[in-house]
């Protein structure tokens, strides 16, 4: 495991550390629902996993996250936290 996989085990299992590419992911998805383009009545349209790479590649160029599988496993696994 990397060292930002996991943090602790408790009963429900592991628990994985929060990255700063977690966190700004999470402040734009905020920002996304509050602009309202892509909103949906259960979630969030389709495309706005490329909107949110196109986002987080100005702010963070190095990390190079993909729409799919990278942010997409992310915000099922953060769902599940």
């Amino acid at each position: 495991f990397s060292q930002a996989s996991v943090s602790s085990q408790n009963s429900r299992g592991t628990k994985r550390k929060w990255l700063p590419e977690d966190v700004v992911l999470v402040a734009y998805m905020v920002d996304l629902h509050n602009v309202g383009t892509f909103n949906a009545d259960t979630g969030f349209k389709a495309g706005y996993l490329n909107e949110l790479e196109k986002m987080l590649e100005k702010v963070l160029p190095n990390a190079k996250l993909k729409a799919k599988p990278n942010l997409e496993s992310r915000i099922r696994i953060l769902k599940r936290e």
